[in-house]
């Protein structure tokens, strides 16, 4: 079932043991708006049939946040008119001249087009893949667009991130509320799972410049402005203690230092992923 964020805006919450994203919908006097497809026919599915048991307007618009499996798969089942980032449509169209048989998939992680991670989850959610149908977005914009709903507005604009460059956020200015996609999770797709400082403080601006109440990452529960601050603040702090540096037991003293304290295994991963970023930076130069 979906759960309410506000008197307009719905999840479907996420679900771990085979990656599905949280799904949103943003209701308005005249339609409504999903926010991302899912990870498979099954998944956008459910979705639509949980949708059908609510009253809200008709389902009529499809923002993608950004390429990934695990947003697009059901982007066929959903059937509805889609948006996305210019750069998530060339992705997408890119991913549908692929196959998606065991062989195919075992094949591009060999080669490093797909990950471990994403190849496990692809067959836990989807075991049989043979009617696997990947649609194109209808429309794409470049940097930003809105869609009105009704009394109700969802402003679509792309961020990037290391995550995934084409990365895109919903902003519902009317209820407070920002989807955020995956835009603030690391880079898991270029080796090491890292951050790149200098990167995520960009990202943090542009979304630091709206007025929200209730943030929702894909794959966490919604979290009000304080929660979600918290938690970025904190991130970069960590980011500033590892600084340049490529030591993650030189950054754990820096951080003892200056906290009295220890870091937890948390802290220590979190900046180990900077340590990651800060050695591909330098692999580059």
């Amino acid at each position: 079932m979906l759960k309410n964020i506000t008197d307009r805006v719905y999840y479907k919450p996420h679900f771990q043991p085979t990656d599905r994203p949280a799904l949103g919908l943003v209701n308005g006097d005249n339609f409504s708006l999903v926010v991302d497809a899912g990870n498979s026919p099954n998944h956008a599915l459910e979705f639509l049939e949980n949708a059908k048991t609510m009253d809200i307007a008709p389902l009529k618009f499809l923002a993608i946040t950004h390429w990934h499996w695990d947003h697009i798969f059901g982007i066929h089942t959903m059937d509805l008119v889609t948006f996305s980032h210019m750069d998530t449509k060339k992705k997408v169209d890119y991913l549908s001249t692929l196959k998606w048989d065991d062989e195919s998939l075992d094949m591009r992680v060999q080669t490093g087009e797909e990950i471990e991670f994403c190849r496990g989850m692809i067959k836990l959610e989807m075991p049989e893949r043979d009617s696997l149908r990947l649609e194109s977005p209808t429309l794409s914009f470049s940097d930003k667009m809105e869609v009105d709903l009704g009394n109700v507005t969802c402003v679509i604009e792309h961020v990037g991130g290391v995550h995934a460059t084409d990365s895109s956020i919903v902003y519902i200015p009317e209820e407070k509320v920002l989807f955020l996609g995956d835009c603030i999770s690391p880079d898991f797709y270029s080796g090491d799972w890292s951050y790149d400082r200098k990167e995520l403080q960009i990202l943090f601006d542009k979304i630091r410049k709206y007025e929200v109440d209730y943030y929702l990452s894909s794959h966490n529960e919604p979290e009000t402005h304080a929660e979600l601050w918290d938690e970025l603040n904190g991130l970069t702090e960590l980011g500033d203690i590892v600084g340049d540096g490529v030591s993650l037991e030189s950054a754990a003293a820096r951080f003892k230092e200056k906290k009295n304290k220890a870091p937890n295994e948390e802290e220590r991963t979190l900046m180990e992923y900077f340590i990651n970023g800060n050695k591909k930076i330098q692999a580059k130069a």
